[in-house]
Parts: structure tokens; sequence; C-alpha cells
């Protein structure tokens, strides 16, 4: 009875607890709605709140609670509330719950609001994709978006006698390599060796392989598996070189925060990541140190990436759906959603941002401006969330990645065991 008693009690304290004073109107009359978010970060919080208070104070009569779970546990929190069919109004899904959420039936279908929305009209069209890539419908409202772009130590490259910026991915390899000098602690590139490497390593190999699925990555348009094709094996083969050749060796087990520092300190000048990462090289270098290109497309003339994405939505069982909304289209006017994404250094969703926010059309943010307006050239993707192989795709592909860094496993050998595993 007390483990029963202990157990009960730390639920209460993760979930119903969180909801105090969340009720749907208040003894006061006001309308309340219960706000929470999942991309958790104190900065971004702040912002938030600004924007709540703002909201709040044109709109008197509504109340909103905004709950703030820590970012490793946020994404657990909100499934089980929406399971619980806990007092939610608005949340935050994000590309890799989407999928879930929709299937589970815990979204509203926002078609009906979109519909009657000017503002929507405005939202680039990347975002209005995004908001029904899960389920074909918008059942959310994208607020931001990553698209991976290469950063580059123009400083270091200068003195390295480098003059000619990459505007392919063999290029870009063929330098790192020429500029690699151990004895000097002089690298070529920022590989990515562990925690999700595959988001780097995918498109990396995947845009030199012909005739891939774009609506289903690891998928060739004739039906087969893209691990059976001889261009995957040879684009593996040439980006294990590169980390044999052009690599410090402990870069098999960076991460994100190594893969800035070796940037920041120039060892390494070549550097694959979204635009979130802008905020934090701004902390450790200058803007004339470095610059943000798009990135090299690979032997297909394309360059394949699937944008990182996370919007507002609205739980089918909640109450005050009209008031949530009114408040996501607040929230989602060009002025807010540009404050949030320079704080957070994500790509903002309004193609006006990009025409009139001097901050998102020029400087390194212009890589990204080049990007998005050339669909043809760099190609959006699917990866496959809802096979059932997904969930432990990340470690399997991270194993055997990081063995044919280290010369324990051959390409041929990786390629044959990712093969097997999506079989």
């Amino acid at each position: 009875m007390k483990k029963f008693l202990v157990s009960l009690l730390i639920v209460l304290t993760l979930t119903g607890f969180a909801f105090a004073g969340g009720k749907q109107a208040s003894s006061s009359g006001k309308i309340e709605l219960n706000f929470l978010e999942v991309m958790t970060s104190t900065g971004r919080t702040e912002v938030f709140n600004q924007i709540i208070a703002e909201y709040e104070t044109l709109h008197p009569n509504v109340k909103i609670n905004l709950i703030s779970p820590p970012y490793d546990q946020a994404d657990n929190r909100l499934s089980m509330s929406l399971t619980a069919k806990e007092p939610l109004d608005i949340i935050e899904v994000r590309d890799m719950t989407a999928s879930q959420f929709v299937t589970n039936k815990w979204l509203t279908d926002l078609s009906p609001y979109v519909e009657k929305w000017s503002g929507w009209a405005d939202f680039l069209s990347t975002g209005r994709d995004l908001a029904a890539a899960a389920g074909g419908k918008p059942y959310l409202i994208p607020q931001f978006f990553y698209v991976p772009a290469l950063y580059v130590r123009t400083d270091v490259l200068a003195k390295l006698g480098i003059t000619k910026l990459p505007e392919t991915l063999a290029e870009l390899f063929a330098i790192s390599k020429q500029i690699t000098n151990p004895s000097q602690n002089q690298f070529g590139y920022t590989i990515r060796g562990r925690g999700n490497p595959f988001r780097q390593a995918d498109l990396m190999v995947l845009s030199s392989v012909r005739d891939v699925d774009t609506t289903s990555f690891y998928k060739l348009k004739n039906g087969t598996n893209v691990f059976d094709s001889p261009d995957y094996l040879a684009a593996l083969t040439a980006y294990v070189d590169l980390y044999k050749n052009a690599v410090p060796s402990d870069g098999v087990n960076w991460g994100f925060n190594e893969q800035i520092s070796s940037f920041a300190s120039g060892i390494t000048p070549f550097l694959m990541q979204d635009p979130d990462a802008v905020p934090e090289v701004d902390k450790l270098l200058s803007r004339d140190q470095y610059t943000v290109i798009p990135m090299p497309v690979g032997n297909t003339g394309t360059f394949y990436y699937e944008p990182g994405f996370a919007g507002l939505g609205i739980p089918s069982y909640a109450k005050n759906k009209d008031a949530a909304w009114d408040f996501i289209t607040f929230m989602s006017s060009p002025e807010r959603n540009a404050m949030i994404c320079k704080n957070y250094g994500a790509l903002p969703v309004h193609s006006s941002t990009f025409a009139n926010d001097s901050y998102f059309s020029s400087g390194v943010y212009k890589a990204w401006n080049t990007i998005l307006s050339q669909p043809q050239k760099y190609v959006t993707v699917r990866y496959p969330y809802t096979s059932e192989k997904y969930p432990g795709w990340a470690q399997v592909h991270e194993q055997f990645l990081q063995s044919t860094f280290l010369g324990q496993t051959t390409p041929a050998q990786a390629v044959k065991a990712w093969s097997d595993y999506w079989k």
C-alpha cells in the first residue's frame, strides 16, 4: 500500500500539480488556457512569457498558463498528458511527434481555422507543407524550422590559402583533406560522430544517390532499399575516407557541443549545422571570422534535407479551441515569430520576414534564404517516422558508423547491416 501511495504521489507531481490553477474558467470568469511547450530553454521561455503578457493585456478576459517541463522530459510529459486527456489547450508539436499525435487522434484538424485566416498566405510554402506533413492536413501551425547549411571559418581558410568555397561535396571533401595537417593540429571537417549522427551522415551520403524516394528517405523510387544501391556504398566510402583523412580521431565521439567547440577553435573550419547554431557560434566568434553558405551538392546535383520543425497545435479534446486558435494566430504574427527566431536561432516561417527583415535576408542568414528559394536544387525529404523500424534506427546506425570510422567494420559490412535492418 505504501508503494502504491508513493507511486501515486509521483504521478500527481509529474502531471496534475502542473495544471493547478489551470481550470478552463476561473472564478473571476476569465478563460484560462494551458499552453505546454516542449522545446524548453530559458531564453526562449522568457520570450514566450513576454508574448503571453502582451496578449493578456490586450485580452483581459483570458489567462494563459505556460507549462515548461525540462527539455529532456518534455516530449514524454506531453504524451502522458494527452493520453490522460489532461486540460491542455495549446501544445507544441515537434517533427518527431507529429505523426504519433495525428495517428492517436490527439490533434485538432485546423483546416476550418486556416481557411479563414488571412495570415496563412504569408507563410512560406515550406511552412505550409510542414503544417500538413503528418496526416495531410494542417494539424499544427509551424513556428520555426531548421535547414542545414555549411558554416565556414573564412579567416582560417584565408591563412591556409583557400579562396574558393566548395560548391559540391566532392570539392568540400577535397579541400578538407588538402588543409589537414595533424602536426599543426589543423584538420578540415567537423564531423558528427554521436547523438543521432545519421541526421548529418544521411544527407552527405544520400545526396549522391540517384533516384531517392523523397517521401520515404530509405527507399529508391523503384521501391528497393537505398542501402543496396552501388551509389550508396560509394558515397559512404567517401564519407568514411573524409573522417580518416580530414577529421581529428576523437571526432568519432563528437556531438553538437564538441562540433561547435572544434569549429570555433579553428581546428576544423567546415561545419554542417542548422541555424540554431548561429547564436552559439556568435558567442565565440565575430561575424568577420566566419560565414554560412548553402550546402554543397552531391553527385546528383542536389542536396537532400529534411526541415526540422515545431509548431503549435490544439488537442482534439480541448474545451476552448476558438480562444486557443486566437492566441496561436497572435503568436504566429510575422513580428512575434521573428522575435522568437532571433532569440532561438531558428528560421522564421513568413515570406515577409525574409523579404523585409535584414536580420534574416542578409549576413549569415542569406544562405538559408538561397536554399529556400531553390527547391529544385535543395530538395526536401521525409524520414519514415511511421515505420516500426524507425525508433531503433539511430542506435543501429550510430553503432555501425562509429565502427566503420574506427576501421573495425568495412563500409560494405555497414551497408549490409543497415540494409538487413530495414528489410
